[in-house]
């Protein structure tokens, strides 16, 4: 499942940079998170790079975004993809 922000962001910006997907962005008042590039760091790393940073605890789980591992993993590799065609 993708990641979300909440309203307790304090806008610290330390999760954005960490972001190997480039999901996470400024929004109106907060960071949010694109759920259609939040992978939850599979294919990078063991474990979401946000969430392993913020300050104040503020990234869970989307319920609204619920995907498997292999979900996550088939996400990954098509934003690889197109990150190589974009390059090419």
């Amino acid at each position: 499942m993708a990641l979300l922000i909440t309203d307790e962001c304090i806008n610290c910006d330390v999760c954005e940079p960490e972001c190997p997907n480039d999901a996470i962005y400024m929004g109106l008042e907060i960071y949010e998170i694109h759920s259609d590039k939040c992978t939850e760091c599979v294919g990078h790393y063991d474990v979401p790079q946000c969430r392993q940073v913020c300050p104040v605890d503020c990234i869970p789980f989307d319920p609204a975004h619920t995907e498997t591992p292999d979900q996550l993993m088939a996400k990954y590799n098509l934003l690889m993809a197109k990150k190589k065609a974009a390059a090419a």
